[in-house]
């Protein structure tokens, strides 16, 4: 199985992601993706999309900014909440997040202490570097901070999520929506956190991207769903599981969510979130749905269930949340902007909508994937879902000479109008080959002797290296059954 060391020696090698600025030292927290992976990352990222926009027609989507007026986030609640607990060594000045020093350093779970909890612990452990005394923590925010306008201008923050535009937008957004609930608002983009200690590659970062979508509903009336998910089993750890010492078992994701408004929805999208996710190969035998405790609650849920993938040798890890946020947040812009537009108006009454979170994060969903697709041994190769493969098929001709680089050439150019295509001439075939197996490519189609004499190719497959031929004029054909997904669609109105 892949270690954290392997997977970033792999992607920094062949040019998914790497440091950024490496010629200046890099800078923690920070990556930059290389040619592959920004593919890889723009693939997931439309697969998101068409999955939950494209696909469903009670979903619209939103491009909300990265700086908003700084009052937003007073009334999200994040200019006092959003913290965590920082130390520091007395002797070196080194800084350490607290709760991530305590559990690596005593191998026990840091989730829900207190700061007064954690001086009691951080009592008993020594500066990792230098052996020093550490301070007692103290809450650190953690939002970047900037100066909107020129001289002294007006104080203001890069979002720390991208919720928040949705929660503000709502009046325009339900207006738009033709005034009725229950719908979603999608929205994909970057956040920025200053962790006080980024670490685990991908996983941890200062600069990140967010899939979200806030899906509004009437807690009196929620509807019901187009789908029910009641019945999908996976493995499941509940609140109460882990408060009695009990380990993940398979059960029945509507037997675990309780009985609250909105229910139907949050077994909805924990079930959508399911097939998402096995949709673009992570390995659901890694997979895991996780009730928070209550202390590790955000202060806007009412609850919130995880799903976790198991990283060999960093255990499980949070790659999505789905979070019951009540009307916490419409509630709050109400209070803090004086605007009633939050309120919405039935045949019946007035009310706040409710709202379920699902929030993905886009770097954790590639790590899980790189975990799930990383093959080695005789080959190293990405066995990526083609619809995620950063490109569809490469086109080889099987020498670099002519007449057979000119044939290659034009099959490209007829591909092209389908498919992403890469044309490759340079090195041996075999060479060729391992090149694209590397980065997760499915299919190659390589130009012979033999397809100037009778018009086929032969179409190798990544994974079980086998090798078919194909005629040129069934070679679209034959491509598009492979490499494209299959959409279905969800009809809620």
């Amino acid at each position: 199985m892949p270690r954290l060391k392997d997977i970033y020696e792999f992607s920094v090698r062949s040019g998914i992601a790497f440091p950024t600025a490496e010629s200046y030292g890099g800078l923690s927290g920070f990556y930059d993706w290389g040619r592959w992976g920004s593919l890889i990352k723009n693939r997931v990222k439309n697969f998101w999309l068409n999955y939950f926009v494209r696909s469903k027609d009670f979903i619209v989507q939103l491009d909300g900014s990265i700086i908003t007026h700084p009052s937003v986030w007073k009334a999200s609640g994040h200019a006092d909440s959003f913290v965590d607990p920082v130390t520091v060594c007395e002797s070196c000045g080194a800084v350490y997040r607290a709760d991530h020093l305590i559990e690596d350093v005593l191998d026990r779970s840091a989730e829900g202490l207190s700061l007064e909890e954690m001086k009691e612990v951080i009592k008993n452990i020594r500066c990792p570097r230098c052996g020093g005394k550490l301070k007692d923590p103290e809450p650190f925010n953690l939002m970047f901070t900037t100066i909107i306008g020129p001289y002294s201008g007006m104080k203001g923050y890069l979002r720390p999520e991208t919720a928040q535009l949705i929660f503000v937008d709502f009046p325009r957004l339900y207006m738009q929506n033709r005034k009725r609930v229950p719908f979603g608002v999608a929205q994909t983009g970057k956040a920025f956190r200053n962790e006080i200690s980024p670490r685990n590659f991908l996983f941890r970062l200062r600069e990140f991207e967010q899939m979200e979508i806030e899906f509004f509903f009437d807690p009196e009336n929620p509807s019901r769903p187009p789908v029910d998910h009641s019945d999908i089993e996976v493995k499941i750890l509940t609140a109460s599981d882990q408060m009695e010492g009990r380990k993940e078992e398979t059960k029945r994701v509507g037997d675990v969510v309780g009985d609250y408004p909105g229910r139907e929805w949050m077994v909805y999208w924990i079930g959508e979130s399911l097939k998402f996710f096995e949709s673009i190969g992570i390995d659901m035998e890694r997979i895991r749905v996780r009730q928070q405790l209550p202390e590790e609650r955000a202060h806007y849920s009412m609850d919130t269930w995880d799903i976790e993938f198991f990283f060999d040798d960093l255990g499980w890890k949070e790659i999505e949340g789905i979070a019951h946020r009540s009307d916490y947040d419409l509630s709050r812009h109400k209070e803090f902007s004086g605007d009633n537009s939050y309120v919405v108006k039935s045949d019946e009454r007035e009310f706040i909508p409710w709202v379920v979170e699902p929030s993905w994060g886009v770097e954790r969903t590639i790590m899980a994937l790189l975990y799930s697709s990383y093959r080695s041994g005789e080959r190293e190769y990405l066995s990526l879902k083609p619809w995620i493969a950063p490109i569809d098929v490469v086109v080889l001709p099987l020498l670099s000479k002519e007449p057979l680089t000119t044939k290659a050439v034009e099959v490209t150019h007829h591909l092209v109008q389908y498919f992403w295509v890469e044309y490759d001439d340079k090195g041996s075939i075999g060479k060729r080959y391992r090149r694209y197996d590397q980065i997760g490519v499915p299919y190659a189609v390589t130009v012979d002797h033999t397809t100037l004499e009778d018009g086929t190719v032969t179409v190798r497959e990544r994974d079980s290296m086998e090798q078919e031929r194909v005629r040129l004029n069934d070679l679209v054909e034959y491509l598009w059954e492979r490499v494209k997904f299959k959409w279905s669609y969800q009809k809620l109105y």
